[in-house]
């Protein structure tokens, strides 16, 4: 049998027609770089948000080409908007619409919590902001798109692998822990994996555990994101109907800048900034009481004072919190009476409001009888 290579892939793409009739798919440069792995064949075809229709149809034509192949168990092709700039009434780049994306059914709003950079407790700050809209009576369910480092598997203490749906079309049931569902690539993989994945691969990873998991009925849908501003980012916010973005961020400005570029990429595709959170924001010592700020103070909220968004509040750096996060126990559900607990409810309740688009908006509580792990 012959080996798959990129160009055997490339060699069978080069016969399908481009949209505009000229040359094919590969010349008119439509195809990204091709990934491949166990006879699963991967990569992305650049789309025009104004021709989202015809290029699904494309998209579906060629990769039944590629599964045709032999050697090919499974292709994943994804679309990748990349609008080209325009240029708005004074001259300035337009920024660009967000378009692609298709509403995930059932999912009433998706909410990206993002970074510039890692490390600055992203992922905490997600699974808490999660459960505490759960604790206020919405229906709510996280997606680790964190890809690289996901780390939902651990923060939720869930060691089992996901089963397969009954309903038809080869879909994923959800883990779910503490009433919330979360689906991450960290469910699929053993914790001490590498994933050595190539762009068209995280995205048709995200694209799975997005679209092709058996939601239940939600409210809000949290999306721990990558950190950074990269094509997996990007193309997120372009094809996510994304209903809001929370940046977090710890005090110091080298933190800053690297979240200025990520509210900078929310907006270049029209995604509403719904606040920042300073997290790490100041320590207290268990013995002294004395407060310390490891990292400054009040960067964060002065960021938000100067670019016009919410401030969303500081959450305190403390020990308990990182031990019990490392252990499954995520702070509002173990400790729902603590401190913290408190910020965090505060800002869901704040994130909640944005969401619905008018002040003392409050959910209706939920009793809700279930076995959960």
């Amino acid at each position: 049998m012959t080996a798959l290579t990129e160009d055997l892939i490339l060699s069978a793409l080069k016969r399908i027609a481009a949209p505009d009739g000229r040359g094919n798919i590969v010349s008119a440069g439509l195809v990204s770089p091709v990934a491949i792995k166990d006879g699963t064949v991967m990569f992305s075809l650049a789309a025009d948000p104004a021709h989202l229709k015809s290029m699904e149809q494309l998209r579906a034509v060629v990769e039944q080409a590629v599964k045709a192949i032999p050697g090919v168990s499974k292709a994943m092709v994804t679309l990748t908007a990349e609008r080209a700039p325009s240029a708005g009434r004074n001259g300035s780049e337009a920024p660009a619409s967000q378009t692609l994306g298709n509403a995930v059914p059932g999912i009433k709003h998706l909410v990206a919590v993002a970074s510039g950079k890692g490390g600055v407790g992203k992922s905490t700050t997600s699974i808490n902001i999660a459960l505490a809209l759960k604790s206020l009576g919405l229906r709510v369910a996280v997606l680790d798109a964190d890809v690289y480092g996901p780390s939902m598997p651990r923060l939720f203490g869930i060691k089992d692998r996901p089963e397969a749906s009954s309903a038809p079309g080869k879909r994923l049931k959800p883990m779910k822990r503490f009433g919330v569902e979360v689906s991450s690539v960290g469910f699929l993989v053993d914790e001490d994996t590498p994933m050595i994945w190539r762009g068209p691969m995280v995205m048709a990873a995200l694209t799975q555990l997005l679209r092709e998991v058996e939601w239940s009925e939600t409210d809000v849908m949290i999306i721990d994101m990558p950190p950074g501003t990269g094509d997996a980012q990007l193309t997120l916010a372009q094809q996510t109907p994304l209903s809001g973005a929370v940046i977090v961020s710890t005090p110091q400005d080298l933190a800053l800048i690297d979240a200025r570029k990520g509210i900078a990429m929310f907006r270049r595709v029209n995604v509403p900034i719904l606040g920042i959170v300073e997290n790490m924001s100041y320590f207290i010592c268990n013995h002294c009481g004395t407060r310390h700020e490891i990292f400054g103070h009040g960067g964060a909220r002065a960021e938000a004072q100067r670019i016009g968004v919410p401030f969303l509040g500081e959450v305190p750096l403390d020990p308990d919190v990182r031990s019990r996060s490392d252990r499954g126990e995520p702070v509002v559900e173990f400790l729902p009476d603590s401190a913290h607990t408190a910020l965090y409810r505060g800002i869901a309740r704040t994130v909640w409001e944005a969401l619905e688009g008018k002040a003392g908006a409050r959910p209706q509580t939920r009793v809700v009888f279930e076995d959960e792990a």
